[in-house]
């Protein structure tokens, strides 16, 4: 399996803090790895945290987030990819199903176009997400505590 991760479990992946949440999601990650999942940062995710980190001024935070690049894929942004989001973007405009302002960057366009950049089956796929509905119509995407190892 495939697993991509948004903002919302990668933030707490990379919250320098032990409470319950952190524990869990770790344990959730440790788990997939033993057995042999990929879990996979896309840029514009890593962007999307660390960019609030950076902001906070949470160093530890950015310690945490740059450790997990080591363990886990981090995957480039590429020219394909982005072409690859417009397109999404400009069709889930036409079928009447935004994700978001149209002013606005859409970051859950570009994770799904990452997602969909590596050519992989789509049963392989699952964005581990607190925002499936936006992403479920471009991709397979889920909560991450429904996503077992």
């Amino acid at each position: 399996m495939h697993i991509f991760l948004d903002s919302s479990p990668l933030g707490v992946l990379s919250h320098p803090s032990q409470s319950a949440e952190v524990v869990g999601i770790t344990a959730w990650a440790v788990s997939c790895l033993a057995a042999g999942h990929l879990l996979y940062i896309p840029e514009v995710i890593d962007y999307e945290v660390r960019r609030e980190l950076i902001r906070a001024k949470k160093e530890k935070g950015i310690a945490k987030l740059d450790s997990l690049k080591l363990t886990l894929h981090y995957l480039p942004l590429t020219t394909q990819t982005m072409l690859a989001a417009a397109d999404l973007w400009a069709q889930a405009r036409s079928t009447g199903l935004p994700t978001g302002d149209p002013k606005r960057l859409d970051i859950d366009v570009i994770l799904a176009a990452q997602a969909l950049s590596l050519d992989i089956p789509n049963d392989e796929v699952v964005i581990a997400t607190s925002n499936v509905g936006h992403l479920a119509r471009f991709t397979t995407a889920d909560l991450w505590t429904n996503i077992h190892p």
